[in-house]
């Protein structure tokens, strides 16, 4: 059974600012702040809309931080959804052209 993959890419609605390995991020459409930690950094700096999620939970967030991927997966998906919720990430099944 095929798997489908999920992009992500940062909205134009937000206002980002990346201090230390930390990043606060503020939508501009409800005026939501989000204080992302160094994991959820690694992800937002990572959301470029060609690279799959699945690729940045490997190659970032367990290389980065030694956590299982299973935990990472679910981690990770509960922090987009999050984020997808209050148009701060914009998420599709296929790459997102910038």
């Amino acid at each position: 059974m095929p798997t489908t993959e999920t992009y992500l890419a940062k909205s134009n609605d937000i206002a980002a600012r990346t201090l230390g390995d930390e990043t606060i991020v503020m939508s501009t459409l409800d005026s939501t702040i989000f204080m992302l930690n160094p994991t959820g950094t690694a992800i937002w700096q990572a959301a470029d809309g060609n690279t799959p999620l699945s690729r940045i939970i490997e190659d970032k967030v367990c290389a980065e931080f030694d956590v299982p991927v299973e935990q990472a997966s679910v981690d990770a998906r509960q922090f987009v959804d999050e984020l997808a919720e209050h148009g701060i990430l914009i998420v599709s099944d296929h790459p997102i052209p910038q």
